[in-house]
């Protein structure tokens, strides 16, 4: 256990397990909030549209930072 834990410090020390960026964070939120559109868009309209209105702002911040 301690040898696994040494071995964890050594690579986080390294940069292998890096912070995601913000485009990654935005493009989980986003499919996300699309999965929930999706799984609402049967049972509840009301909440369905305000998740897809949601995921287009998100999307437009994506596309912001992509150019």
């Amino acid at each position: 256990m301690e040898e696994s834990l040494h071995t964890l410090n050594h690579i986080n020390m390294f940069g292998l397990f890096k912070k995601t960026s913000e485009l990654d964070k935005l493009q989980k939120k986003y499919e996300k909030l699309m999965a929930d559109w999706h799984r609402l868009s049967t049972t509840n309209r009301a909440e369905s549209d305000k998740k897809y209105a949601e995921a287009e702002q998100i999307l437009k911040q994506i596309e912001a930072l992509k150019s």
